[in-house]
């Protein structure tokens, strides 16, 4: 098996998704926006990677997983400017 450009950036992905589910299990207070950027990059990263080794149930997941981290940064952010 030959590793491409892409095959590095999903590895990239997936290393953003591993550390920030480590961080999620190691951290006394997590912050919410670095979770969160860590799954978007993670996800995009990822779906960068799928768009040339392409796989429709992954390529689903990590844009529902996108989506999803999106909102809760989003959130965080309104939450921390209200407060």
């Amino acid at each position: 098996m030959t590793f491409d450009w892409a095959d590095w950036v999903g590895l990239l992905g997936s290393a953003m998704f591993i550390i920030g589910f480590a961080y999620a299990n190691v951290s006394q207070a997590m912050d919410k926006v670095a979770f969160n950027t860590l799954n978007i990059v993670g996800a995009v990263l990822l779906l960068i990677s799928l768009s040339q080794h392409f796989n429709l149930a992954a390529v689903v997941l990590e844009a529902v997983w996108a989506l999803i981290a999106f909102a809760g940064l989003i959130g965080e952010i309104a939450r921390r400017r209200r407060t």
